[in-house]
């Protein structure tokens, strides 16, 4: 008998590798290489994304997990290869998608409040012309009251702790509505309540049929949080159901046999 997931099993897909991408798979990458200055980052990534999992993607520092959500955003230009959101372009189904950059990224002395930045989420639907309205900034409120930060709606956001305005800008990608949401590191220097506050977030995102594909470096909290993970080192290693590839083995080759983060990770690894 086979474990489960902690959260939820995710729905039979095809393996790694195959060079078919199903018809409506969230994110299909065929051959994607990213290079900076003509060195690559990220080279002959093949991927397909099953609908309604919480994916995460690991690897050692420098193996390309920014680089690698960057470019499905078209947020870094690519040598090579092709990426598609639900069979198309990511220009074309840009409103499909939700994400949470990285909270250093941010430049958080900019004069706004969490509102206003909970509410820029509705951009995309409303258009650049016309102004955030009433129904606008009620469902930011509703974004903001999710993920327990409504009482800091008219506070400037330099003011946040850093898991408040982590809790921002979760509010702003619930706001968008996506299909698919990119997070990248949302776990990173957080409170513990932030931290369980995302997991529930993710629960329910994925129990509504969403997929979430986060960036996350705790090897402890894999098997406990996701339910399909990317093992990445500038290639893809394997990706899979973790239950099947979040092993031992398989993290020596990722990380090139560090034990001291594989012992880290030892005592959830799905095949010990």
């Amino acid at each position: 008998m086979q474990p489960t997931s902690t959260i939820l099993d995710p729905p039979p897909v095809s393996s790694n590798g195959s060079s078919e991408h199903p018809a409506g798979c969230p994110l299909a990458i065929h051959d994607l290489t990213v290079a900076y200055h003509r060195k690559p980052v990220i080279w002959d990534i093949d991927l397909n994304i099953p609908e309604g999992t919480l994916v995460a993607v690991v690897g050692p520092n420098g193996a390309g997990k920014t680089t690698l959500l960057k470019a499905c955003l078209n947020l870094v230009p690519k040598t090579s290869g092709r990426i598609q959101i639900y069979g198309k372009p990511y220009t074309e189904n840009r409103k499909l998608v939700g994400y949470v950059p990285q909270r250093e990224s941010v430049d958080w002395d900019f004069p706004v409040s969490a509102l206003d930045v909970v509410a820029m989420g509705t951009y995309r639907h409303l258009g650049w012309i016309r102004r955030v309205g009433k129904k606008q900034r009620e469902s930011a409120l509703a974004a903001m009251e999710q993920v327990g930060i409504t009482e800091y709606a008219h506070r400037q956001i330099s003011q946040l702790s850093g898991g408040q305005q982590q809790r921002v800008f979760l509010a702003r990608a619930l706001v968008q509505n996506a299909s698919l949401y990119f997070m990248d590191e949302p776990f990173a220097a957080v409170d513990a309540a932030t931290e369980q506050a995302i997991v529930e977030l993710l629960k329910e995102l994925r129990s509504q049929g969403r997929t979430c594909i986060v960036v996350h470096h705790d090897l402890s909290t894999v098997s406990k949080y996701f339910d399909w993970v990317v093992l990445l080192n500038m290639r893809v290693v394997v990706a899979g159901p973790t239950r099947d590839v979040f092993t031992r083995e398989n993290l020596q080759k990722t990380y090139g046999g560090r034990l001291d983060l594989l012992d880290t990770a030892s005592v959830t690894l799905a095949g010990d």
